[in-house]
C-alpha cells in the first residue's frame, strides 16, 4: 500500500514537471549566445516577447490602410515634399533670383 502511494506521488510530480519548466522559460529573459565573437540572439524568444503587444492589431490595421491608399493621390505635404507655395513663402522676395532664402 505504501509503495503504490509512493508511485502515484512520483507520477504526479513528474506530470507537473513540464508546466513548471514552461513557466520558468516564459518568465526568463532572452539568452544571447556568443560563438567565436559573434552574438546570436534567440529569435524565437524575441518573437514571443514582441507578440504580446495588445496594440499590434490596431497597428497592423493602420499599416494595411496606409498601404491601400495610393501615394500619388496624396497631397505633397503629407508625403514630406515641399510645395511651390511653401517654397515661395520661405524664399520671400529672393524666390527665383537667389539660392539663399529670405527666411530660414
Amino acid at each position: 500500500m505504501k509503495r503504490s502511494s509512493c508511485y502515484t506521488a512520483v507520477l504526479l510530480l513528474l506530470s507537473a514537471l513540464p508546466w513548471t519548466l514552461q513557466a520558468e522559460e516564459a518568465s526568463e529573459g532572452c539568452v544571447e549566445v556568443s560563438v567565436g565573437g559573434y552574438k546570436a540572439p534567440d529569435y524565437n524568444c524575441l518573437s514571443r516577447q514582441l507578440g504580446n503587444n495588445p496594440d499590434a492589431a490596431k497597428a497592423a490595421q493602420a499599416n494595411q490602410q496606409a498601404q491601400q491608399d495610393a501615394a500619388h493621390k496624396r497631397p505633397p505635404n503629407q508625403l514630406g515634399l515641399s510645395t511651390p507655395a511653401a517654397t515661395s513663402v520661405r524664399m520671400g522676395n529672393t524666390f527665383g533670383t537667389s539660392v539663399k532664402p529670405q527666411r530660414p
